[in-house]
């Protein structure tokens, strides 16, 4: 089975890309199989949704492991191990977001219910853990200690800022742990398991996580100033649910527009979702949060930039480049 698209990110080395390309087969092959039970129920949720990801942290595992030996045998178990993990995530996040749609198609709580929802998770990061166990005890302590930062993101995501807290200072650390760690892990993965220099392990993991919370921080962006078509998603969605983006906050930190910031203080109506937009993408928290997605990837071009010059060192830095254009 031929695997998913991914990123639209042009790789000129054509070895590369074609090493890429079979990686993403092999991690695709393995990802379905690991997930088949006898039981077809849990087959078909466990698949559910594997459909439409962009395997985004797959490419992160396999570029990173160009600085090693690619083809070592842990790297692709190791990028399934990562994929199971962010879907497994994903089942427990529409059910705590009570979310009716996931890529475009119902989420599993909707279809089904939260119980089957909350324990399809499960079972994929059990089968996660089963595949895991065979690449030593290294990776299952850099497994544990990421799934422990992505669930205290989303501890602190539910609960909020403290009394006296920084609500953008919280905001971004939550980022880092509920979405930076899963790729940092990637690029820790992908050195690890082609046997890396442990500087490059280091260069890379931090790089990796860097861009996750860059990526994020342009999905802030694009809710406020894309068109559908450009985003995929109805523009002033995260306006409609009441979540308190970048953007959101800095316009609410600033306090300069009183009719902005009372549209901001809660969950946007429908009939107030254009204004607020239209307010939103002219107030200066639009540049504000540019300029904060542009700090995270130059930290990862600054870490980048110290890695062996390889064809997978271009495609990284190809990657800073296509998270600030796609933002806008």
């Amino acid at each position: 089975m031929s695997a998913p698209p991914v990123v639209d990110l042009p790789i000129e080395d054509e070895r590369l890309a074609q090493d890429v390309a079979n990686g993403l087969a092999a991690v695709e092959k393995l990802l379905r199989t690991s997930v088949e039970s006898e039981d077809a129920f849990v087959t078909e949720a466990s698949k559910h949704l594997m459909e439409g990801g962009k395997r985004f942290r797959t490419l992160m595992v396999l570029l990173a492991a160009q600085f090693g030996d690619p083809s070592a045998p842990g790297v692709v178990p190791g990028a399934v191990v990562i994929e199971l993990t962010h879907l497994g995530s994903l089942y427990h996040d529409d059910v705590m977001d009570e979310a009716p749609v996931r890529r475009g198609t119902p989420s599993a709580n909707a279809r089904w219910d939260n119980t089957v929802a909350i324990l399809t998770g499960d079972y994929l990061f059990a089968q996660a853990s089963d595949l895991l166990a065979d690449l030593g005890p290294e990776l299952i302590r850099v497994q544990a200690q990421t799934f422990s930062r992505l669930v205290q993101g989303q501890i602190r995501e539910t609960v909020g800022p403290r009394a006296g807290e920084d609500p953008i200072g919280h905001y971004l650390s939550v980022l880092a742990d509920k979405t930076g760690s899963l790729i940092a892990a990637s690029g820790r993965f992908g050195a690890l398991l082609s046997g890396a220099p442990a500087d490059v392990e280091e260069r890379l993991s931090r790089a990796c996580e860097a861009i996750g919370v860059g990526w994020q921080l342009g999905d802030d962006l694009l809710d406020v100033a894309s068109s559908g078509a450009q985003s995929g998603k109805t523009p002033g969605t995260d306006l409609r649910e009441g979540v308190k983006t970048l953007p959101v906050l800095y316009a609410l930190a600033s306090a300069s527009d009183s009719r902005l910031t009372s549209l901001l203080s809660g969950p946007v109506t429908e009939e107030d979702v254009e204004e607020a937009l239209t307010l939103l993408r002219a107030h200066p928290a639009m540049g504000q949060a540019r300029a904060e997605l542009e700090a995270w990837v130059d930290r990862a071009r600054t870490d980048i930039s110290g890695l062996p010059d390889i064809p997978a060192k271009s495609a990284f830095l190809a990657l800073c480049d296509y998270v600030v254009e796609r933002s806008g």
